[in-house]
């Protein structure tokens, strides 16, 4: 009950977001007034991602170690990884691809010539420091730091379970500041939705429009093939996962960020059920590997650019420019607009003009939404497969805890 009524209010939230934004468009057309009243009502978002991204690394960093060596051996943490690195490449190939013959089919970018501004990338993946990459929020570099730790832990035995109780309860501690900071979303979402549209006006609705409705249609086709593979494995408990994660799915598209929606999909996995280890090892893998609603978009929007500029690219660029994207990609943080620093990186490697980055700023917010809604469903699909490879499901999988506990 208390998981549906914070689901409606953030609903709400998103409404009245809305509404206030649109109001405040009316009342202060100007631009620069605009400007600083949307950065007056977005400070409400900054806190609350702040807050987020205070508590989401020593949570991967917890939940992973606690994973890994709860597996107990080294052959697990390697059969389980490798099982999850196939699930995770296959899904991103899958994704990418269907990007790239959407947007080769629709066309969105044919007859337009917008300008827009540069970025520089830079994607990692060993830390040259742990404090370092917790500090900064390097997700993939604290996975990799998690692996190491975690996989020396279980090696070690029982020398090493005083230090993983202790990070075990700090887990714990973490998930309960959780808890706290997602009390705040509605206000978040509110204020996100808010300043976009008191700085961009309801039109930019209709502006891109024909690029919104083609790439959520195209993010449609992506849930429909992941829902089908999910079926596949799960059988009909897949219809039963795609309601428990109504409410993280809500709270990323709402926030388009897929750190938000981290803790409560986790708790949402284990009324599936899906046993903790499998949950602690994999979902905090999967936001830095599997991140589909991600490459659909870079592929999306990369040649979304080229067609705005009327800019043919050949078959083989094509295919080369998705499996230099399979690779960049990987160092993508679950925050907002993580995706425009890789498409940024793609477009100067490709020469593509970088200015394109502009045609897509401008309607970002709207865009990462549905592509952060789709990465907790293939998150929550990987993990809730990969538990079914290791018989780490109740055998009563898609029978809700009550009846299980009758």
């Amino acid at each position: 009950m208390r998981s549906q009524r914070l689901t409606m209010v953030i609903f709400i939230g998103m409404l009245l977001g809305i509404g206030v934004g649109y109001a405040c468009h009316q009342l202060w057309p100007d631009p620069q007034t605009a400007k600083t009243i949307a950065g007056y009502i977005s400070l409400f978002t900054d806190i609350f991602l702040r807050l987020i991204k205070m508590i989401i690394a020593p949570l991967v960093f917890t939940t992973l170690v606690v994973g890994v060596a709860h597996m107990g051996d080294t052959k697990s943490v390697g059969r389980i990884g490798g099982k999850a690195m196939l699930w995770f490449v296959s899904a991103s190939l899958v994704s990418l691809l269907l990007g790239l013959i959407m947007v080769n089919i629709l066309r969105p970018g044919d007859n337009l010539n917008l300008p827009l501004p540069d970025a520089t990338a830079a994607t990692h993946l060993v830390p040259k420091s742990a404090v370092e990459a917790m500090a900064n929020n390097e997700i993939l570099q604290i996975v990799v730091f998690s692996l190491f730790f975690g996989v020396a832990a279980a090696s070690l035995g029982e020398r090493a379970e005083g230090v993983i109780k202790i990070i075990e309860e700090t887990s714990q501690i973490i998930l309960k500041i959780t808890g706290y900071i997602m009390a705040l979303a509605p206000i978040a979402v509110f204020a996100a939705m808010a300043a976009t549209i008191t700085t961009q006006g309801i039109g930019i609705l209709v502006t891109y429009g024909k690029f919104l409705i083609q790439f959520y249609f195209s993010l449609g086709v992506l849930w429909l093939v992941l829902i089908v593979a999910g079926f596949l494995f799960l059988g009909r408990a897949v219809f039963r996962l795609i309601s428990l994660i109504r409410e993280p799915f809500l709270l990323g598209f709402s926030t388009a960020s897929s750190e938000a929606a981290y803790p409560v999909t986790m708790a949402q996995l284990e009324k599936l059920p899906v046993s903790k280890k499998i949950i602690s090892f994999v979902l905090p893998m999967g936001y830095s590997f599997n991140l589909d609603g991600s490459m659909m978009y870079c592929t999306f929007a990369t040649i979304f650019i080229a067609q705005a500029y009327n800019i043919q690219l050949s078959v083989t660029q094509q295919i080369t420019m998705l499996l230099v994207l399979m690779l960049t990609s990987k160092g993508m943080a679950g925050v907002p607009r993580a995706s425009l620093v890789v498409i940024a990186a793609t477009l100067v490697t490709f020469n593509l003009p970088e200015a394109g980055l502009l045609l897509i700023i401008g309607i970002d917010q709207f865009l990462d939404m549905g592509r952060t809604a789709t990465n907790v469903i293939g998150n929550s699909l990987a993990t809730a497969v990969i538990g079914r490879w290791e018989g780490e499901t109740a055998e009563s999988v898609g029978v809700p805890a009550e009846a299980q506990a009758a």
